[in-house]
Protein backbone atom coordinates (compact mmCIF):
# COMPACT_ATOMS: atom_id res chain seq x y z
CA UNK A 1 0.00 0.00 0.00
CA UNK A 2 2.78 2.45 0.83
CA UNK A 3 4.58 1.57 -2.41
CA UNK A 4 1.31 2.60 -4.37
CA UNK A 5 1.01 5.68 -2.26
CA UNK A 6 4.62 6.30 -2.73
CA UNK A 7 4.37 6.25 -6.75
CA UNK A 8 1.56 8.41 -7.20
CA UNK A 9 2.98 11.38 -4.81
CA UNK A 10 6.16 10.88 -7.57
CA UNK A 11 4.15 10.63 -10.32
CA UNK A 12 1.65 13.93 -9.31
CA UNK A 13 5.42 15.69 -8.45
CA UNK A 14 6.79 15.05 -11.62
CA UNK A 15 3.34 16.08 -13.48
CA UNK A 16 3.74 19.63 -11.51
CA UNK A 17 7.12 19.74 -12.51
CA UNK A 18 6.96 19.29 -16.25
CA UNK A 19 3.70 22.16 -16.19
CA UNK A 20 6.56 24.62 -14.43
CA UNK A 21 9.00 26.62 -16.39
CA UNK A 22 12.89 26.04 -14.87
CA UNK A 23 12.79 28.45 -12.95
CA UNK A 24 9.94 27.49 -11.38
CA UNK A 25 11.42 23.96 -10.67
CA UNK A 26 14.77 25.03 -9.79
CA UNK A 27 12.42 26.84 -6.56
CA UNK A 28 10.68 23.74 -5.95
CA UNK A 29 13.77 21.81 -5.64
CA UNK A 30 15.48 24.13 -3.29
CA UNK A 31 12.46 24.35 -1.05
CA UNK A 32 11.97 20.81 -0.96
CA UNK A 33 15.91 20.36 -0.29
CA UNK A 34 14.97 23.08 2.68
CA UNK A 35 11.60 22.16 4.13
CA UNK A 36 12.27 19.01 3.88
CA UNK A 37 15.10 18.15 6.70
CA UNK A 38 13.97 21.14 8.75
CA UNK A 39 10.59 19.59 9.21
CA UNK A 40 12.17 15.96 10.13
CA UNK A 41 14.64 17.85 12.53
CA UNK A 42 11.35 19.24 14.13
CA UNK A 43 9.06 15.91 14.22
CA UNK A 44 12.87 14.32 16.28
CA UNK A 45 13.41 17.04 18.24
CA UNK A 46 9.73 16.71 19.66
CA UNK A 47 10.13 13.52 19.81
CA UNK A 48 13.50 12.79 21.23
CA UNK A 49 13.43 15.85 22.98
CA UNK A 50 10.54 15.24 24.82
CA UNK A 51 11.94 11.80 26.25
CA UNK A 52 15.38 13.04 26.43
CA UNK A 53 13.73 15.74 29.17
CA UNK A 54 11.85 12.88 30.90
CA UNK A 55 14.78 11.04 31.24
CA UNK A 56 17.15 13.45 32.82
CA UNK A 57 13.90 14.37 35.40
CA UNK A 58 13.77 10.61 36.48
CA UNK A 59 17.88 10.73 36.86
CA UNK A 60 17.39 13.89 38.53
CA UNK A 61 14.70 12.67 40.65
CA UNK A 62 17.05 9.34 41.63
CA UNK A 63 20.04 11.48 42.59
CA UNK A 64 18.92 14.62 44.35
CA UNK A 65 15.95 13.42 46.19
CA UNK A 66 17.26 11.29 48.37
CA UNK A 67 15.67 12.56 52.75
CA UNK A 68 17.75 14.57 54.90
CA UNK A 69 20.02 13.01 57.12
CA UNK A 70 18.26 12.46 61.05
CA UNK A 71 19.41 11.98 64.43
CA UNK A 72 20.42 8.35 65.10
CA UNK A 73 19.85 7.25 61.55
CA UNK A 74 23.22 6.31 60.34
CA UNK A 75 24.86 6.47 63.87
CA UNK A 76 22.36 4.90 66.19
CA UNK A 77 23.62 7.35 68.69
CA UNK A 78 22.29 8.07 72.12
CA UNK A 79 19.78 10.83 70.76
CA UNK A 80 17.99 8.52 68.86
CA UNK A 81 17.33 6.54 71.59
CA UNK A 82 16.07 8.95 73.99
CA UNK A 83 13.66 11.63 72.51
CA UNK A 84 12.98 9.53 69.24
CA UNK A 85 12.37 12.89 67.37
CA UNK A 86 13.52 12.82 63.85
CA UNK A 87 15.43 16.16 62.96
CA UNK A 88 17.39 17.21 59.85
CA UNK A 89 21.28 17.10 61.05
CA UNK A 90 21.59 20.90 59.77
CA UNK A 91 18.93 21.91 62.65
CA UNK A 92 21.14 20.65 65.50
CA UNK A 93 23.33 23.25 66.29
CA UNK A 94 20.26 25.81 65.41
CA UNK A 95 18.22 23.91 68.52
CA UNK A 96 21.67 24.43 70.55
CA UNK A 97 22.01 27.91 70.12
CA UNK A 98 18.00 28.84 70.39
CA UNK A 99 18.02 26.57 73.73
CA UNK A 100 21.20 28.60 75.10
CA UNK A 101 19.83 31.92 74.06
CA UNK A 102 16.80 31.44 75.92
CA UNK A 103 18.77 31.36 78.93
CA UNK A 104 21.27 33.75 77.92
CA UNK A 105 23.94 31.61 78.87
CA UNK A 106 27.67 32.71 78.19
CA UNK A 107 27.73 29.18 76.06
CA UNK A 108 25.83 30.99 73.12
CA UNK A 109 28.19 31.44 70.96
CA UNK A 110 30.29 27.92 71.18
CA UNK A 111 26.70 26.31 69.70
CA UNK A 112 28.63 25.32 66.93
CA UNK A 113 31.61 24.33 68.50
CA UNK A 114 29.63 22.13 70.98
CA UNK A 115 28.06 20.35 68.05
CA UNK A 116 31.07 19.61 66.44
CA UNK A 117 33.03 18.11 69.05
CA UNK A 118 29.49 16.10 69.82
CA UNK A 119 29.76 14.69 66.28
CA UNK A 120 33.87 13.80 66.81
CA UNK A 121 33.62 11.93 69.60
CA UNK A 122 30.45 10.34 69.37
CA UNK A 123 28.21 11.60 71.80
CA UNK A 124 24.90 12.86 71.89
CA UNK A 125 24.66 16.43 70.45
CA UNK A 126 22.75 17.43 73.60
CA UNK A 127 24.64 16.38 76.68
CA UNK A 128 27.30 18.35 76.98
CA UNK A 129 24.57 21.14 77.33
CA UNK A 130 22.11 19.01 79.39
CA UNK A 131 24.78 18.37 82.17
CA UNK A 132 25.80 22.41 81.92
CA UNK A 133 22.39 23.05 83.36
CA UNK A 134 22.15 20.37 85.45
CA UNK A 135 25.48 21.21 86.78
CA UNK A 136 25.44 25.25 86.81
CA UNK A 137 22.77 26.40 85.24
CA UNK A 138 24.39 26.48 82.12
CA UNK A 139 27.28 28.02 83.14
CA UNK A 140 25.88 30.91 85.68
CA UNK A 141 27.20 29.28 88.75
CA UNK A 142 30.82 28.33 88.64
CA UNK A 143 33.94 29.32 90.23
CA UNK A 144 35.32 32.62 89.04
CA UNK A 145 36.94 32.80 86.33
CA UNK A 146 37.31 29.17 85.86
CA UNK A 147 35.30 28.24 82.68
CA UNK A 148 34.16 24.88 83.96
CA UNK A 149 30.05 24.78 84.04
CA UNK A 150 30.41 20.91 84.60
CA UNK A 151 31.13 20.32 88.08
CA UNK A 152 34.39 18.74 86.10
CA UNK A 153 37.49 18.14 88.24
CA UNK A 154 35.62 20.26 91.14
CA UNK A 155 36.77 18.62 94.24
CA UNK A 156 37.97 18.83 98.16
CA UNK A 157 41.96 18.84 96.36
CA UNK A 158 41.04 21.90 94.41
CA UNK A 159 39.41 23.05 91.34
CA UNK A 160 40.15 22.81 87.73
CA UNK A 161 40.08 25.82 85.53
CA UNK A 162 40.19 26.46 81.90
CA UNK A 163 41.70 29.73 80.00
CA UNK A 164 38.30 29.44 77.78
CA UNK A 165 35.37 28.00 77.28
CA UNK A 166 36.98 26.54 73.94
CA UNK A 167 39.95 25.00 75.87
CA UNK A 168 37.33 23.68 78.35
CA UNK A 169 34.95 22.24 76.06
CA UNK A 170 37.59 20.29 74.01
CA UNK A 171 38.69 18.67 76.78
CA UNK A 172 34.96 17.65 78.07
CA UNK A 173 34.53 16.48 75.75
CA UNK A 174 37.42 14.59 75.06
CA UNK A 175 36.73 13.43 78.85
CA UNK A 176 33.53 12.18 78.32
CA UNK A 177 34.26 9.86 75.36
CA UNK A 178 37.19 8.44 77.67
CA UNK A 179 35.24 7.94 81.00
CA UNK A 180 32.38 7.42 80.25
CA UNK A 181 31.13 6.40 76.61
CA UNK A 182 34.17 4.36 75.57
CA UNK A 183 33.66 2.11 79.12
CA UNK A 184 30.22 1.56 78.20
CA UNK A 185 28.23 4.82 79.93
CA UNK A 186 26.34 6.47 77.80
CA UNK A 187 22.44 7.15 79.48
CA UNK A 188 22.21 9.78 81.74
CA UNK A 189 21.23 6.63 84.18
CA UNK A 190 24.91 5.02 83.86
CA UNK A 191 26.72 8.24 83.65
CA UNK A 192 25.02 9.54 86.95
CA UNK A 193 26.60 6.02 88.52
CA UNK A 194 30.37 7.55 87.93
CA UNK A 195 29.72 10.91 87.71
CA UNK A 196 27.58 11.83 90.92
CA UNK A 197 27.33 8.22 92.62
CA UNK A 198 25.98 9.98 95.57
CA UNK A 199 22.39 11.31 93.95
CA UNK A 200 19.52 9.78 94.16
CA UNK A 201 18.50 9.71 90.71
CA UNK A 202 17.45 13.38 90.65
CA UNK A 203 20.81 14.06 88.66
CA UNK A 204 20.06 11.49 85.64
CA UNK A 205 16.52 12.94 86.01
CA UNK A 206 17.31 16.47 85.63
CA UNK A 207 19.80 15.46 82.63
CA UNK A 208 17.33 13.79 80.83
CA UNK A 209 14.87 16.77 81.56
CA UNK A 210 17.16 18.91 79.74
CA UNK A 211 17.90 16.30 77.10
CA UNK A 212 14.35 16.50 76.00
CA UNK A 213 13.98 20.63 76.85
CA UNK A 214 16.61 21.26 74.32
CA UNK A 215 14.09 20.14 71.02
CA UNK A 216 11.17 21.43 72.43
CA UNK A 217 10.16 24.86 70.64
Amino acid sequence: MEVVKTGVFAGNCMIFLSSKSWKDRIFFVLSYLVVTPLFIGLVLFLVVGTDGEMVTARINRSIFSEEEPVIGEASGDLESEQSGIVLGADARPVLLREYLERYNSPLVEHADLIFELSQKNGIDYRLIVAIAQQESNLCKKQPPNCHNCWGYGIHSRGTMCFESYEESLEKYAAYLKREYFDKGYKTPEDIMKKYAPLSNGSWAFGVNQFLDDIEKK
